[in-house]
């Protein structure tokens, strides 16, 4: 949703005339398939990430969940979730729609060939990756992370004119530099201690209570750790802080991350799209903790490529840090890569890209 939220805003800023709202299709369209679908996702990755990396891997490829299989299941969504959806845009009449991600988008696709919805349709991929679950021929434009995803959008079937390497949209905030020594003493940390930032995402995934043991009995850093909207673990790590040496912030969710990316001078966590896209926005390195197989995997790849990430083993975190801090070229030369990726103007880019889309398909 935060893709969704920061093209909205982009949006309004651009012209705030426009009416623009943001749906969560599955919430709206079939909350008990929001259910099965994110809980099977989630225990899947839980339980068994391996088998959820080879499927993955398999569908990458054009094998069981592409073909016959990626059909199957998008006739299934449009049996469950269509019906609602269809009724929802036929009484707003959007001019476009606009895709956060695959499963409305096949829905949207399904639509459109069957003459439902007949304006340009875009689909918005939030991570350094082309998947095949994306690829669906009705869509008009593809808004992607970098100019290096445009071939693989080719590889495809997709037309060149048709893909936008706008970059991930993300909040603009995450494009304004700030003073860090200034915001490290605002968020009550020491401006002369280098800071780390510990993450999760927003569900507070990953093993972030093992990586603030690991890391927390040294008084060369200090640690920002935020738990997400995960309480159980916030309260978790609040209690761990307590016996730590160095100086620990432990936050839940907050609204303010940018801020505290601008604080750190690197970042330890996972690698989600968004993640990436707002820590290259902030020039800010990350240290990547056992990449989730699928799409993590792959933005991993796409990071530790441009020298902007480093993959690490938990059991090595310490080492690696302590030897980044000790020879300060390797967090500078890993930030200056990320500044050099970063697209904190991905949103407005993104919606002027649309805008001038809508304006074609007008005139036809």
């Amino acid at each position: 949703m935060r893709t969704a939220e920061a093209v909205k805003k982009a949006a309004l800023s651009a012209n705030p005339g426009a009416e623009v709202v943001i749906l969560d299709t599955f919430r709206y369209a079939s909350p008990f398939l929001e259910r099965v679908v994110l809980g099977t996702y989630m225990e899947m990755l839980k339980m068994s990430p391996v088998i959820y990396g080879y499927l993955y891997r398999q569908a990458e490829h054009g094998r069981p969940l592409s073909g016959r299989g990626k059909t199957e299941f998008n006739r299934i969504l449009n049996i469950l979730a269509a019906p609602r959806l269809v009724k929802y845009i036929g009484d707003f009449k959007p001019e476009s729609i606009i895709c956060t991600h695959p499963f409305p988008l096949g829905i949207v696709s399904y639509m459109k060939k069957k003459g439902t919805f007949k304006g340009p349709v875009f689909g918005v991929i939030t991570d350094y990756t082309i998947h095949s679950f994306w690829i669906f021929p009705e869509v008009d434009y593809y808004i992607v992370g970098s100019e290096k995803l445009v071939d693989q959008c080719v590889d495809y079937g997709i037309a060149p004119q048709q893909v936008c390497p706008t970059g991930i949209p993300i909040n603009p905030e995450f494009g304004v530099r700030c003073d860090k020594r200034k915001l490290k003493e605002q968020l009550g940390l020491d401006p002369e201690l280098p800071a780390i930032l510990l993450m999760g995402g927003g569900l507070g995934m990953g093993p972030l209570e093992s990586s603030l043991k690991t890391l927390g009995d040294s008084m060369d850093y200090q640690l920002i750790c935020v738990a997400g909207s995960n309480k159980t673990l916030h309260e978790k790590l609040s209690r761990v802080a307590q016996s730590l040496s160095c100086l620990v912030k432990v936050y839940g969710f907050v609204e303010n991350i940018h801020q505290l990316m601008a604080a750190s001078d690197f970042m330890v966590g996972k690698a989600g799209g968004l993640t990436c896209a707002e820590a290259m926005a902030q020039a800010l390195p990350i240290f990547i903790i056992d990449p989730l197989p699928g799409q993590e995997e792959r933005n991993t790849e796409f990071m530790t490529a441009a020298g902007a990430g480093v993959r690490v083993e938990e059991k090595n975190l310490t080492g690696v840090i302590q030897s980044c801090l000790a020879e300060p070229d390797k967090i500078k030369k890993m930030a200056e890569a990320a500044a050099a990726l970063g697209k904190p103007d991905a949103a407005r880019d993104a919606v002027d890209f649309i805008a001038r889309a809508i304006e074609k398909a007008r005139a036809v």
